[in-house]
């Protein structure tokens, strides 16, 4: 670590002020003070090092369980180790997390059929799909197309996509996001804003509990969140999921994406008009129906069991140890596709060697405090967050702390490069009590938050806290804003852009020497100040009032 002031350590240190003591006439001359030495000492080149190492071809595109993923637990352990943090986990640093590996074949053909027509949808172009049932094969034959809207059904918002509609042993297409963001109507759902129903997990999910014997979501960019390639880049290739008792056979036999033209072929091959059925299904009296098409297709697997680790590591409390805050970032990417031609590895720079960095940074400024905290922090980088949050969920499952003793989770995922932002983008705006202290540590910096720009995206539902936040614990996700100090809202705004098209879970997304890390290196700061103020305090923060998640912590802290 470079012996050098950070470079927003004056505006950390202001918050961080109240909590030392005014006179220092007895500090010897020379000494540091109690204030000077509680402050973070982040460095950009440090944590520069850090991304450009993780994001390196030598760490192979940090695929879970394969050589590159053991590379990048064992560097993130040592640091760990180096800073002199305790192991978290039974025997060690790391919690095992058995995964399946299904890699399904790229040569699927997806036949539709009429009493008229027939016609082929193509892997990768127009179509992507596989099972997540653990099986050398799965398929549908002959399985009768339906038309389920948004698919979901959500008795809170009054809404039930499935009503008076058998689908079993049938494949519903199902539309992306919810119907309050294709309407912008504030009265449906969250109006613009995602709910948990737009996600295609809970989609895939809801198709299996109906009955349904595939699953087939359109894609669009605006609704999903992210273009094609994305869809082409994440679930094509080993799909990784959690070790299920059923080998997940209460899973649909096929789940899948096809693009927004193919969907328009497929209801002009119905007699039906799919922008038609787009608006009715944004509606109220929308009712599902049968498109008198039947789909075939068949996937071959090749299997494999492995194991997968999270990281962890804990700097003890001094007087409420058993009360933990979590600094958590997924350490995994996409790996490496030896299909492609050019460039074959996703070395996710941004996405999410900057967030492994910064929770290393984290801790060890933590580890350098001459006092710890009152409570204690953990430190927890997860696996398979690209595969569907699996490491995070595994730890849901079996917490190396109680889940009801632990006060909050902060989740690190994809960090500014573009340099010091006027504004901290807060994912979720509105959540819960963890928000006071974010502005509050924001505004020792000078800085506002600001709800996400994008809403419509899910993104609160897409990364590792969400799996946490549904057994009640409150979670912050925030990161650098998009109004930038000397260039403004609109830069920022095309920055961010340019990344999810350019870049985002592609082999683009590499490390780049010409990155401005300085606003990366303020948002660690601010989220040290976050998390040293909570492990200071005693109360525990809750969700607000009708969150979604209010009723699961409130149970969790009255249990006995």
């Amino acid at each position: 670590m470079f012996d050098r002031l950070s470079i927003s350590g004056i505006c950390v240190a202001a918050l961080l002020a109240a909590c030392a003591p005014d006179d220092t006439s007895d500090v010897p001359a020379g000494a540091a003070t109690s204030e000077e030495a509680s402050r973070p000492d982040i460095s950009v080149e440090d944590f520069a090092s850090h991304v450009r190492i993780l994001a390196s071809d030598e760490f192979e595109g940090r695929e879970p369980a394969s050589p590159g993923g053991e590379k990048t637990v064992e560097y993130i352990r040592d640091e760990l180790v180096a800073y002199g943090l305790k192991p978290a986990a039974d025997g060690g640093y790391f919690q095992e997390v058995p995964l399946i590996r299904i890699t399904a074949g790229t040569d699927a053909q997806l036949e539709i059929e009429g009493e008229d027509a027939r016609f082929e949808l193509a892997y990768g172009e127009d179509m992507v799909v596989w099972t997540k049932r653990v099986t050398e094969q799965a398929g549908i034959e002959d399985s009768e197309l339906v038309f389920v809207g948004y698919g979901i059904v959500a008795p809170e918002y009054a809404w039930n996509d499935y009503e008076g509609i058998d689908v079993r042993g049938k494949t519903a297409v199902i539309l992306v996001n919810d119907p309050g963001f294709a309407t912008g109507n504030p009265e449906l759902f969250t109006g613009n804003s995602m709910t948990y129903y737009g996600r295609w997990t809970y989609k895939f999910d809801e198709a299996a509990r109906q009955g349904a014997a595939g699953a087939l979501i359109v894609h669009e960019t605006d609704a999903a969140g992210y273009p094609w390639d994305v869809v082409t880049g994440s679930w094509t290739g080993p799909q990784f999921d959690l070790v299920a008792d059923d080998d997940n056979r209460s899973r649909v036999a096929i789940e899948g994406w096809i693009t927004g033209n193919a969907a328009a072929q497929l209801f002009e091959t119905a007699g039906d008009d799919y922008m038609a059925a787009k608006k009715s299904a944004a509606e109220r009296n929308f009712e599902p129906r049968a498109l008198g098409l039947t789909a075939t297709v068949a996937v071959e697997n090749s299997i494999q069991r492995s194991t997968s680790r999270n990281v962890a590591a804990v700097r003890p409390g001094s007087e409420r140890p058993g009360e933990t805050i979590i600094y958590m970032a997924h350490w995994d990417h996409l790996g490496r596709d030896e299909t492609r031609e050019g460039d074959q590895i996703f070395n996710g720079a941004l996405d999410n060697a900057t967030g492994v960095a910064a929770i290393l940074e984290l801790a060890e400024a933590y580890a350098a405090l001459p006092e710890p905290p009152e409570r204690s922090i953990l430190f927890l980088a997860v696996t398979a967050e690209e595969s569907g949050l699996l490491g995070s969920a595994w730890y849901a499952k079996h917490p190396l702390f109680p889940l009801d003793e632990t006060v909050a989770a902060i989740n690190i995922d994809r960090m500014s490069a573009f340099g010091r932002t006027e504004d901290v983008t807060v994912i979720g705006y509105g959540s819960s009590e963890l928000e006071a202290y974010l502005e509050r540590a924001a505004a020792a910096q000078g800085r506002r938050l600001e709800p996400e720009p994008t809403p419509e995206k899910g993104y609160f539902y897409r990364s590792d806290h969400f799996n946490l936040a549904k057994q009640g614990v409150p979670v912050l996700y925030a990161k650098g804003g998009i109004d930038h100090v000397e260039r403004g809202g609109d830069w920022g705004r095309q920055q961010e852009a340019d990344y999810v098209a350019d870049r985002y879970h592609k082999p683009a997304d590499e490390y780049d020497p010409g990155w401005d890390l300085s606003g990366a290196v303020e948002d660690i700061e601010m989220l040290f100040a976050v998390g040293r103020e909570l492990a200071n305090a005693e109360e525990f923060p809750n969700w607000h009032a009708g969150n979604e998640f209010r009723a699961a912590r409130d149970a969790s802290r009255t249990a006995p």
